[in-house]
């Protein structure tokens, strides 16, 4: 265990301290405490699964297929309206300049009700959707599909996601490095040896990780868990063998590819019926910015500077849930079906339909009190801070919190 000054006191990492329980009855435990990457104290959670499900009204779980398809068809109708008076209209604009802004605005606006599309699609995974399963995978598989997500692969890893959402080596996506780890990604044996990143070399890296990090995630698991000796190609969600599913999902990940190819046949059948410039300016483009807007919220979601991850020893799914963080988007969360302010009730009852979350949310609040992360910081603003202080974790006693060589919060251990 190591010092760290907070405040002109010192606090040993890894500590414990006795808390008393929330409840009727009276109990004592030990409530793990660690430093974050600003020098806060971070106190594991002492509450239990059955604490947070008690504490959420009955009613919130009633999913209705009607309501789940008025918000389908809103968001479709809304993609088809959009293409309507764009094509039609944006080409009569008497300048280039003016042409140019609004097509910006049509790409970016039916890229929003794309993503909502998404959205959908992941409701009808966590079987949030509808009562009826051949429902909710048929939806969603023809909805993932229609965003060039394989629907049932999709599916299968998110779940084991959130089965162990902050667990070091069972966590499917955005493990963060450890120190080891990042020491050798740059080839060093002291992270006194990594330069900082530069703010132009950073600007680069997110916009990498933000329009082609979910494809790389799709093609190679990158983010995800290693399986040492296995080819990235061979962890990729369209292989049917890949070691991220079951044997038993095989087919499954057979009909997820032939989702996509689907897609891409329409695509392309669209491009030599309208042309290339319909079909790049309405799919290919909007398509681009799904992908951004499903890597920025995920990301957003699952790291921040006060976020912990756990080793096996120390990780319960009570904790691991309570490691994501609720976050405000003004209008653009209405369109996302509350996906960025709901996602720490998400994380620990995922069945709940997104239209009872909120109501859900502020149940679980009153249970999980200090330790519910949630912020109205601008997300742009957040995004930024989050790259340059999060690079990797350091271990202090089984619960690891986010370091940087980037000269932002806490120093390092070995720098």
């Amino acid at each position: 265990m190591s010092k760290v000054t907070v405040s002109g006191s010192e606090i040993l990492e890894g500590s414990t301290k006795t808390v008393r329980r929330s409840g009727n009855v009276a109990s004592f435990k030990q409530q793990k405490t660690a430093i974050d990457t600003f020098g806060n104290v971070f106190k594991v959670p002492d509450y239990t699964i059955k604490d947070i499900l008690d504490a959420i009204p009955k009613h919130c779980y009633e999913r209705s297929l009607v309501k789940s398809m008025s918000y389908v068809v809103r968001d479709i109708v809304a993609i088809s309206a959009i293409a309507y008076v764009g094509l039609t209209y944006i080409p009569l604009l008497p300048n280039e300049f003016l042409r140019f802004a609004a097509w910006s605005a049509y790409v970016f606006s039916i890229s929003c009700f794309g993503f909502g599309i998404w959205i959908l699609g992941h409701e009808c995974g966590h079987s949030a959707f509808s009562n009826y399963g051949w429902v909710n995978d048929t939806v969603g598989w023809v909805l993932h599909s229609l965003v060039m997500v394989p629907y049932f692969s999709w599916k299968f890893s998110h779940a084991k996601h959130h089965k162990a959402t902050g667990h070091m080596t069972r966590d499917m996506v955005f493990v963060p490095y450890t120190a080891e780890e990042f020491k050798e990604k740059h080839q060093v044996t002291s992270l006194h040896d990594i330069a900082e990143e530069t703010p132009i070399y950073s600007v680069f890296a997110l916009l990498f990780q933000q329009l082609g990090g979910l494809s790389l995630y799709l093609a190679t698991n990158a983010t995800g868990q290693p399986y040492p000796g296995v080819s990235k190609f061979f962890k990729s969600h369209y292989w049917p063998s890949s070691p991220v599913f079951d044997k038993k999902d095989y087919w499954y990940i057979v009909l997820s590819d032939l989702g996509i190819l689907a897609t891409l046949t329409s695509v392309y059948t669209a491009y030599k019926v309208f042309g290339f410039w319909p079909t790049f300016i309405t799919w290919f483009c909007p398509w681009i910015l799904v992908n951004h807007w499903l890597v920025f919220v995920t990301f957003l979601q699952h790291t921040d500077s006060s976020m912990p991850h756990y080793d096996a020893q120390e990780w319960t799914f009570a904790k691991g849930a309570a490691a994501t963080i609720d976050r405000e988007f003004g209008i653009l969360g209405i369109i996302f079906h509350d996906i960025i302010e709901t996602h720490v009730l998400h994380h620990y009852v995922s069945r709940i339909p997104f239209y009872h979350a909120r109501e859900a949310t502020e149940c679980i609040k009153k249970v999980m009190g200090e330790h519910y992360r949630h912020t109205d910081e601008n997300m742009w603003v957040s995004l930024w801070k989050t790259w340059r202080s999060c690079q990797f974790v350091e271990n202090h006693d089984g619960v690891y919190m986010f370091r940087n060589c980037n000269n932002v919060g806490v120093k390092p251990k070995d720098t």
